[in-house]
């Protein structure tokens, strides 16, 4: 990669403008490569977790989920928050069987994905999923979400249509979908 120094901005100062119990919105005021001064504000996000769950049949396991700031229901991947302190791992295998109730016993973490870059730290570990078992789901409080499955020409159709729109959903499935073909294979 080449030297990046005329592309950076630099803080000058700014700090929290916004504590909530999820998420902290930071407002920085920061020196542009031609030496201007402007502002940022950007959320500070813990990190998360996405799973691809692949049953032995090739069958894909996928949720529906409603999502407030969107006021609608969305087709997505076990997803969820990397609790303070817990490896990204073990937070994959807790949010698959809490979401949906599977374990798993096969892994592969397949790559990180930063999905809000403009304006947050966000970044997503996905994780592929094989040996899939059922059990019973162990939702958080609060938390309601249908699980179905679903083939992956079928999902790929989904994207197409636009029919599933979340960023982290559309690239596991794209990677699913190298990873059949063989032209890509998970670490």
């Amino acid at each position: 990669m080449s030297n990046d120094a005329h592309l950076r901005e630099d803080k000058v100062d700014g700090g929290v403008a916004y504590d909530g119990s999820f998420l902290k919105i930071h407002r920085d005021h920061v020196r542009l490569p031609n030496g201007k001064i402007t502002s940022r504000e950007y959320i500070r996000h813990p990190g998360a977790v996405a799973i691809l769950p692949v049953l032995d049949d090739g069958r894909i396991l996928l949720e529906r989920q409603f999502r407030y700031p969107n006021d609608r229901v969305f087709i997505e991947f076990p997803a969820g928050k990397i609790d303070a302190g817990e490896d990204p791992f073990e937070s994959a295998k807790r949010e698959l069987e809490e979401e949906t109730g599977y374990t798993a016993s096969e892994w592969h973490f397949v790559t990180t994905i930063h999905n809000a870059i403009a304006y947050s730290d966000e970044h997503l570990d996905l994780y592929l999923a094989r040996g899939l078992k059922a059990g019973e789901a162990k939702l958080d409080e609060g938390e309601f979400v249908e699980c179905f499955t679903a083939t992956l020409d079928e999902a790929l159709a989904w994207v197409r249509n636009g029919e599933i729109s979340d960023v982290k959903t559309i690239i596991g499935i794209f990677w699913l979908d190298k990873l059949r073909s063989g032209v890509w294979t998970p670490e």
